[in-house]
């Protein structure tokens, strides 16, 4: 059977190599001339379980307009009245209350977990590398307030039986040597060993090459213009290249698959959250991290892969806008600048801009999309490295017509449904 994957980012390549091993015939297509090279390029390099949470949640409105305010903020939004824009905001902001943060949690957390089990599988059965760490996260809390914000958090962790460490500053400075000099900086931290790192795009292209000997086809240089559907069935997909037949159609494009689906009558409230990363050179590794540390003040993840450092962060509502100006770089400069100061020089640094697929509940679309033989798996926003393995093995059960290994029902397009 023919099953055309679109999109050649961590969930388009974990899904192709997924139903590849199943012995679907795939084929990837993709308008970039190779692998990962838009979200799934220079990401955080987290594989975050433990800090799998949606952003809609009680208190955020009131954060929000906080952090609004300061000087380096993790949230910007563009001035443009974009009518797309502001029904997501609404829908998200609709999700800020207790109970739905809780469900939407759980969701995620569930997914999030499967998919570090399979990160894990998938090293053992084919030896795959990619910088990658099993070292945890930190998550640094500069103020009393967010030490105590925490607690709600650690309950939840608690009753999922996710291993974590709730540390002191002193105990912070044997998990992360590197933060010693600035440690007076720091109130607590929460540590969640069970976390993972690695280079995503490293990740991508190797899984490549895996899923090129299990036969699997790429299309590059590709642009993806239409679905073909035929009485609310999948017949192919049109490039400019024509139209091409296939039995079953994943999309996998990110942000981009909204417009894609909207030809489909097919609307999934997923947006492009934009964000920022650096990577540099470590110049002195002992005032270099060791693995992930999370400043919960600015949001910005701060990631060793092998000799280099990762700063990635700033949730920017803009639209498909894909500028790369200094004042946006600005804030996640300032938080390596004084984390690791002594490690890099930040004239070294490299920028880098992507589009984050949200939804506003945070969790993923992944399932059947109500049009025979055409799937969806993307909306995984800054989650798509860390759910990516296990959205591809969900998706891949679901279109051979298996029994997933978790609930994914609650994954798929029908929970926006009226």
């Amino acid at each position: 059977m023919q099953v055309c994957v679109l999109g050649a980012g961590v969930i388009g390549l974990t899904s192709a190599y997924y139903l590849a091993k199943k012995g679907f015939q795939v084929t990837v297509i993709d308008r970039q001339p190779g692998v990962a090279l838009e979200t799934s390029f220079a990401n955080a390099g987290q594989i975050s379980p433990g800090y799998s949470a949606p952003w809609a949640a009680p208190g955020i409105p009131f954060k929000a307009v906080k952090w609004l305010m300061q000087k380096h903020s993790p949230l910007r939004l563009s001035p443009e009245p974009e009518m797309k824009k502001l029904l997501w905001m609404a829908k998200m902001l609709g999700q800020c209350n207790g109970d739905d943060y809780n469900l939407n949690k759980s969701r995620m957390m569930a997914l999030a977990e499967y998919s570090r089990d399979q990160f894990i599988a998938l090293r053992k059965e084919i030896g795959i590398s990619y910088q990658d760490g099993q070292s945890g996260t930190l998550q640094l809390f500069r103020k009393d307030e967010q030490v105590e914000a925490s607690e709600k958090d650690i309950k939840v962790l608690k009753a999922l039986g996710v291993p974590h460490q709730v540390l002191s500053p002193e105990q912070i400075a044997q998990v992360e040597p590197g933060l010693a000099p600035v440690i007076d900086k720091f109130k607590g931290g929460l540590r969640l060993t069970g976390d993972e790192t690695g280079d995503c795009y490293l990740f991508c292209q190797s899984l490549k090459e895996k899923c090129e000997n299990l036969g699997v086809t790429f299309q590059f240089n590709s642009d993806i213009k239409s679905l073909s559907v035929q009485a609310n069935k999948i017949k192919g997909v049109e490039t400019q290249f024509g139209v091409q037949a296939f039995d079953k159609v994943l999309v996998c494009l990110g942000s981009y698959s909204k417009e894609l689906l909207k030809a489909c009558d097919i609307d999934i409230p997923v947006y492009p959250v934009k964000g920022y990363s650096l990577t540099i050179p470590i110049s002195n590794e002992k005032y270099a991290p060791l693995s992930t540390v999370m400043d919960e003040t600015y949001k910005v993840a701060v990631t060793r892969l092998g000799d280099r450092i990762r700063a990635a962060g700033t949730a920017e509502l803009s639209g498909y806008n894909l500028d790369l100006p200094k004042s946006r770089t600005d804030t996640i400069s300032h938080v390596v600048g004084d984390l690791f100061a002594q490690g890099c020089d930040l004239s070294l640094a490299d920028y880098w801009t992507g589009l984050r697929p949200m939804t506003p509940d945070g969790t993923p679309v992944v399932g059947a999309s109500g049009i025979d033989g055409l799937y969806l798996n993307t909306g995984h926003g800054t989650l798509g490295w860390t759910m990516s393995c296990g959205s591809g093995a969900v998706i891949a059960d679901i279109i051979a017509g298996s029994k997933t290994e978790i609930d994914s029902e609650a994954l798929s397009a029908k929970r926006y449904k009226a």
